[in-house]
């Protein structure tokens, strides 16, 4: 993997004549286990089709990146992994998690979100106190002691990397929090729900480079025990903390594969010249 500091400019200056259009790395099940996969999935907003071609295994425990300019369907690809576009988008093609299609009319929803969390690209922390905001979406649907929502709140913010800063606070409300420190709410907020993958959509985008760098490290120990996909438009960002990098252009994925082979050895001219900086 990339270290922070290195040169991202990629060692592959000379693809040649007969690179392929697309690469696509297809992951071998017998020896990664797949926490989630798609197969055929198209995104349609009215008849424009905004994403096709969009075929992914991610592994279970790791974290991939989604990589693009704006409008590439990064974005619209996360979104769909657990059905945030339902009801603005026509979605079609099969979300395998545990051997169920999650894109079938059968599947509840809101079950599912419970185990595909989702936190977006602002923190949005609720008018509560720091602890309300981790227990208000488990006392809305089901029944916990307080002891059992104490353990809940510390494990999370632990997790978080926030408990340290906020254990003594904890009536406080959440919105005189700093803007790392409402998101790793959010991600706290989320992980009382103990899901399964968390989709993370250019969660650091509004964070100064001390909170970002924070943030990373967060992932970094979260993913020993959460599948993590993270669109982000920091390359570099990327490159330190993701094992697998997909690289999406006008609505495709163009080219999937381990990040140190993206960012040293891509296959692809159009991902070489992306990363290089020589896109336009």
């Amino acid at each position: 993997m990339t270290k922070k500091g290195q040169d991202l400019k990629p060692v592959s200056d000379f693809i040649p004549d007969k690179a392929p259009d697309r690469f696509i790395y297809q992951m071998n099940e017998d020896k990664h286990e797949v926490a989630l996969k798609t197969e055929g999935l198209q995104v349609r907003y009215g008849d424009k089709l905004a994403l096709s071609e969009g075929d992914l295994s991610f592994e279970r425990y790791k974290i991939t990146s989604l990589i693009g300019a704006s409008g590439s369907g990064k974005s619209t690809f996360l979104r769909s992994l657990n059905r945030m576009n339902d009801g603005v988008a026509n979605v079609s093609g099969k979300i395998i998690y545990r051997d169920l299609d999650i894109n079938s009319k059968d599947i509840d929803v809101y079950e599912m979100r419970r185990h595909i969390g989702m936190v977006f690209q602002r923190p949005n922390p609720f008018a509560k106190s720091i602890y309300e905001n981790i227990t208000f979406p488990l006392t809305r649907r089901g029944k916990y002691t307080k002891n059992q929502l104490d353990e809940i709140v510390e494990t999370t913010l632990k997790q978080a990397a926030l408990w340290d800063q906020v254990k003594d606070e904890l009536d406080k409300s959440a919105l005189a929090l700093s803007g790392g420190q409402a998101q790793r709410l959010v991600i706290a907020r989320a992980l009382a729900l103990k899901p399964d993958i968390l989709l993370l959509d250019e969660p650091s985008s509004a964070l100064d480079p001390i909170s970002s760098a924070q943030f990373e490290e967060t992932l970094l120990e979260l993913k020993k025990y959460y599948t993590i996909i993270i669109v982000t438009h920091n390359m570099q960002q990327a490159a330190r903390i993701s094992d697998y990098t997909a690289f999406f252009h006008q609505g495709k994925v163009i080219e999937y594969d381990l990040t140190r082979k993206i960012f040293t050895r891509p296959k692809v001219k159009l991902t070489n010249d992306y990363i290089s900086g020589n896109f336009g």
